[in-house]
């Protein structure tokens, strides 16, 4: 049947802020960023949409334009869920990134979130 099977290369994390909890899985794909099953363009607030930009924004399209990541968040408050959601999506392009791609482009994003932000 499928003499070609691909292998997907997967990664799962979570972030934690207060009683929120988000848990994200990457896989390589085409760019897709979905949280809960919504895209990331239509999550509100629309206010805290750029703080889940942000490590998108840190690490560059070059990092992110092969991955698929699924989002799923719980519980807290909207600004909870937010902060927690951008912790488990930066650990999971610094993890991906370790163990699939290579230790020097790892060690440059997680530079850039450490210098950003030591939250991510």
């Amino acid at each position: 049947m499928a003499d070609e099977a691909k292998t997907v290369n997967k990664i799962q994390t979570y972030g934690k802020k207060k009683h929120a909890i988000a848990v994200v899985t990457c896989q390589t794909g085409r760019g897709m960023i979905r949280v809960n099953g919504i895209p990331l363009a239509n999550v509100m607030p629309e206010g805290l949409r750029i703080k889940l930009q942000e490590p998108l924004m840190l690490a560059g399209k070059k990092a992110f334009n092969k991955l698929d990541f699924r989002i799923r968040v719980r519980g807290g408050g909207h600004t909870s869920q937010v902060f927690a959601i951008r912790q488990a999506l930066a650990k999971a392009v610094v993890s991906y990134h370790q163990k699939f791609v290579d230790e020097p482009t790892k060690q440059a994003i997680k530079d850039a979130y450490m210098a950003h932000d030591r939250t991510l």
